[in-house]
């Protein structure tokens, strides 16, 4: 895939640097800047160790201006697999140039390519430009579902009982 200067390719272990940075400017746009821990090692084992995400990038030259970081789910209901998009992000003074949604198709054309049957992800209420962006793409909101969570002391705490 290639926009203008813009070159889109598949993360590389040189890239968690930079691939962290903008998971971090994510967290500052959505107000949630200490929420992030994850540290260089964290992402070197789970992306490039255990393999449980991957990461496609946008590029101007040799800088990381976006990402779209994803893993593979399954839909017992389609009975095949998907993939969930965990973060997309354009650093703000790139975005309005098609990156983001280069980046998305990228991932839409994976799962078509992978047989996938679905692309999905999660998006906060108040984001709305967000929301406008993933409906101009044909994306519709799962109205009724609400996400739930364990983690942290509930989660441990959850997984040592015997009751």
């Amino acid at each position: 895939m290639q926009s203008s200067s813009i070159t889109y390719r598949t993360a590389e272990r040189r890239d968690i640097p930079a691939v962290l940075a903008l998971v971090r400017a994510l967290a500052a746009y959505e107000h949630m800047e200490d929420a992030v821990v994850a540290t260089e090692a964290q992402y070197e084992e789970w992306l490039f160790e255990r393999r449980v995400a991957s990461v496609l990038l946008a590029c101007d030259g040799d800088d990381v201006i976006g990402i779209a970081l994803y893993f593979y789910n399954f839909s017992t209901w389609l009975g095949r697999g998907g993939i969930y998009l965990e973060d997309l992000f354009v650093r703000p003074e790139y975005r309005g140039r098609g990156i983001g949604q280069a980046l998305l198709r990228g991932l839409a054309k994976r799962a078509v390519a992978e047989g996938c049957g679905r692309v999905e992800w999660s998006c906060l209420d108040w984001n709305t430009p967000s929301i406008e962006f993933y409906r101009a793409q044909g994306a519709v909101p799962m109205d009724g579902w609400t996400v739930y969570r364990l983690t942290g002391e509930a989660l441990e705490t959850f997984a040592e009982e015997e009751k």
